[in-house]
């Protein structure tokens, strides 16, 4: 092409520079970068992601290590073409994390600002992102600290990422040291964000005074769900490893006094707190002031009332829980559905009443609700929990098999309560191999 007059352009070179890396011939396909800029031709992001690639693909430490010094300086001295070496530049630190050279980008991260072409705004993000997408928020942070230090802000997506990832995995001290930092330059984390961090303050640390900050920060954030940004603090208290009930009743009142009424979803979850915590007497008298409105609460729905049957049911207080279910419910204006049978019956079994559990299953039937999976894999396993294994095997023959409602879960609990007693699978009077639930039922025969 040159001895017939023609420039080669940069297409042109930029092929064969990729035609010598894919040989592994890296110094030949330098001499060429060199060459470009002698002829005045100038490389676009494509050049320089096919010489990335090529260095990556070599082995040898030190001579990748001279390269991408050698390449990055040649991105930053560009004085035009702003936004192609923005792609290349974004290309070279996203191939460094892919390979994990995690080290050379902090190098070139401490060799900022470099160049015109590549913004150190621009630069420190895209290191930003590319650390949290590999999971090193530990290192992402420590390039918000070089940010700052070097007095560039960092954008509240860049923060976003970071405190979210840190929460996620462990680092929740850490999330919560580089929010307080963020809030001083306007940060406020995303509603999920939030979530995952005051879960870990709550849950991990018992760290109620970071929570509740945390909890203020979220609820002064503009164009916010105040009752969603409560309903998650409260599901974290109530999930809490020690007794929460005075700062979930704290909160409560404090709705109420802003101006902020709990929805059904808050007092569910309040009500859920108080069962699991053993304080069942609270969350009847919470299901109470909803029946009867007192403070503008929110009438109860079928949750809050299979909620309260849980709670009652957890500490063995049956007749009133049976109560709630044939009468309250009813009178209430709800018909118990499957889920809150489902529930019945698991507390039930988990208080070794099977013949209790068998007249609620009746009463289901009876009632025209129908039983799904769960129902049947709960009834197969308290049965074999309270060794009437016969009776386990009637169940699974008269009812579960003519129903055609069966899936993994209930084939789990046959296998586990027969291998518990030591006996082998036979259902009803004839011998069958366990279904293979991979299976279409037309294959499910007896031998």
């Amino acid at each position: 092409m040159k001895s017939l007059g023609h420039c080669p352009n940069v297409v042109s070179y930029t092929t064969l520079i990729n035609g010598y890396c894919r040989l592994g011939e890296l110094s030949l396909a330098h001499k060429l970068l060199d060459e470009m800029s002698e002829c005045g031709v100038r490389p676009n992001s494509l050049t320089y992601s096919v010489l990335i690639r090529g260095i990556l693909r070599k082995k040898d430490v030190e001579l990748k290590s001279s390269l991408i010094e050698k390449l990055w300086k040649s991105m930053a001295e560009e004085d035009d073409g702003h936004f192609v070496n923005h792609a290349a530049f974004s290309n070279l630190i996203y191939t460094l994390c892919q390979e994990g050279l995690f080290k050379r980008v902090f190098d070139i991260a401490e060799m900022m600002p470099q160049g015109k072409s590549v913004s150190d705004a621009f630069a420190y993000g895209q290191m930003i992102d590319s650390l949290c997408r590999y999971g090193r928020h530990h290192g992402a942070s420590r390039i918000v600290y070089m940010m700052m230090k070097r007095g560039c802000v960092p954008s509240l997506v860049s923060y976003n990422s970071i405190v979210h990832g840190l929460a996620k995995n462990g680092g929740y001290l850490r999330a919560y040291q580089l929010l307080e930092q963020g809030f001083e330059i306007g940060y406020s984390p995303s509603e999920n964000t939030y979530k995952v961090l005051i879960e870990c303050l709550c849950l991990e640390e018992n760290d109620l005074g970071k929570a509740k900050k945390l909890l203020d920060i979220m609820l002064n954030k503009k164009g916010v769900d105040k009752a969603r940004i409560y309903n998650i603090y409260l599901g974290a208290l109530c999930r809490m490893n020690e007794d929460s009930s005075t700062e979930i009743l704290n909160t409560l009142v404090i709705m109420l006094e802003t101006n902020c009424h709990p929805d059904v979803v808050t007092l569910n979850t309040v009500i859920n707190g108080f069962c699991k915590m053993g304080k069942v007497d609270e969350g009847i008298k919470v299901l109470d002031d909803m029946v009867i409105g007192k403070f503008k609460f929110c009438t109860p729905d079928s949750v809050t009332f299979t909620t309260i049957i849980s709670g009652l049911l957890s500490v063995g207080r049956i007749r009133e829980a049976l109560d709630v279910l044939y009468k309250v419910m009813p009178e209430k204006g709800f018909h118990p559905g499957t889920v809150t049978y489902n529930v019945v019956l698991r507390g039930l079994f988990k208080l070794q009443l099977a013949n209790e559990a068998m007249d609620v299953f009746n009463s289901m039937a009876g009632g025209g609700v129908v039983a799904d999976s769960t129902t049947h894999a709960i009834m197969i396993d308290g049965l074999c929990k309270c060794n009437r294994i016969e009776e386990a095997k009637v169940f699974w023959d008269d009812i579960i098999w003519p129903s055609g409602v069966h899936d993994s879960f209930v084939y789990s609990a046959i296998i586990k309560g027969l291998c518990c007693l030591q006996k082998c699978l036979q259902i009803g009077s004839k011998e069958r191999s366990l279904p293979d639930c991979r299976r279409n039922e037309e294959e499910w025969v007896s031998p």
